[in-house]
């Protein structure tokens, strides 16, 4: 077992500051995946490969026809079926050296203390903005990094929240876009997820510099990246709320 889990994992283990100990600390992770979908899959699928030991999965929907375009966990035969369930099957497949925690809930402000007190990492991988700012929420309160990414047909968008040294996504955002079925092209959530994955590796490894305070924009029909500078909100309700505390 010990010699497969070494040579599972060589590959990322020769990068400088990774190694032996870097792997170690995947394994005692625990990061949740909010959203099950077109963002959610990929970066729960890289993720279990990267071999983070636990990965909680949480989503309240059923798997349609019409999230086969790019919900890529998600099969023709899974349909019907509850997300978590379809993908927590194919990602411990994938690696039965993790541990994956589906859980079949819509998140809450009632629910998400219950849901998400476990976990030193949370992935946004929503597609409904009032459920993201309870995400975000509990995320600043909490002080737990929040791993945010959205898409809109051929555009995406990330950047990671760290209170109290990072803006939240109420600093940018005071409305979220219309509500209803939105267009998205599958590469969209793919790239975007693979940042966000990128970024959550970062984290648990102490590498690199995250997207603290920068916003990146990808373009897929232009193929531009953009990163623009943000900072607090000095009238942020969620961001005002923890100086207070402080």
């Amino acid at each position: 077992m010990e010699e497969e889990r070494w040579l599972r994992y060589d590959r990322q283990m020769r990068l400088d500051g990774w190694g032996m100990a870097g792997q170690e600390r995947l394994a005692q992770a625990r990061v949740a995946i909010v959203g099950a979908g077109g963002l959610g899959c990929p970066a729960a699928l890289y993720l279990a490969a990267a071999g983070v030991g636990t990965l909680k999965l949480i989503d309240s929907e059923t798997v349609e026809l019409t999230n086969l375009n790019r919900q890529i966990l998600h099969w023709s035969e899974d349909i019907g079926r509850p997300k978590v369930c379809s993908a927590a099957e194919k990602l411990q497949r994938l690696n039965p050296l993790i541990r994956i925690e589906p859980i079949e809930a819509r998140l809450t402000s009632e629910n998400v203390e219950a849901l998400l007190g476990d976990v030193e990492i949370i992935v946004d991988a929503l597609d409904n903005f009032e459920t993201r700012l309870i995400l975000n929420d509990y995320a600043v309160r909490s002080r737990k990094p929040l791993v945010h990414g959205a898409i809109w047909g051929w555009e995406g968008r990330a950047m990671t929240v760290l209170a109290p040294q990072t803006a939240c996504l109420r600093c940018l955002f005071e409305a979220g876009p219309p509500p209803g079925v939105f267009p998205v092209v599958g590469t969209t959530p793919g790239l975007i997820a693979m940042i966000q994955t990128t970024e959550v590796l970062k984290l648990l490894l102490g590498l690199g510099e995250p997207l603290f305070n920068r916003y990146l924009i990808y373009d897929g029909l232009t193929m531009e990246m953009r990163v623009l500078h943000v900072r607090p909100r000095s009238d942020c309700p969620t961001c005002r709320i923890l100086r207070t505390e402080e």
